[in-house]
């Protein structure tokens, strides 16, 4: 199970999903360009001393990220507020890849299409979003429950 993240604007948002993936024991993935520097003050904050233990691969494109992904066969699942199926509903497999969008714009049409699943985390009707790293938290979560008891 991975965790990737499109273009990603906010700093400590990263640093908490890295921070996540070290902790659950996740690959991560930031696919460029991301909205602030690696050694930005705000990330390095969020994610602390984690980020060491957190095995993390930058991709210089969206299109890098799809060859690599390509080449493995993994599937690509979309979290989105634009989908219709509930993600407690889906079925995971270990080589999922959980993909989150940029915090101020989500993701490309290019990256929509290219998603094999499209999952929304339903929220109370008339309110925006989740925050991104409680998005990933929550998806993870519920990810691993699954494949934890794949009768479930």
């Amino acid at each position: 199970m991975q965790i990737a993240l499109f273009q990603p604007d906010i700093a400590q948002n990263t640093g908490t999903i890295l921070r996540l993936c070290a902790c659950l024991d996740m690959s991560a993935h930031i696919i460029e360009p991301a909205g602030f520097p690696v050694s930005d003050r705000l990330f390095r904050r969020a994610g602390m001393d984690y980020l060491d233990h957190v095995r993390l691969t930058r991709h210089d494109s969206w299109a890098k990220f799809e060859d690599w992904r390509a080449a493995r066969g993994y599937r690509l699942l979309l979290f989105t507020t634009k989908a219709a199926t509930d993600y407690r509903d889906f079925h995971y497999q270990t080589s999922d890849i959980l993909l989150f969008g940029r915090e101020s714009a989500g993701v490309t049409d290019a990256v929509v299409e290219a998603a094999d699943a499209r999952l929304v985390i339903p929220i109370k009707t008339g309110l925006r979003s989740l925050n991104v790293a409680m998005s990933a938290a929550m998806a993870a979560g519920e990810a691993l429950r699954q494949i934890r008891n794949p009768q479930v």
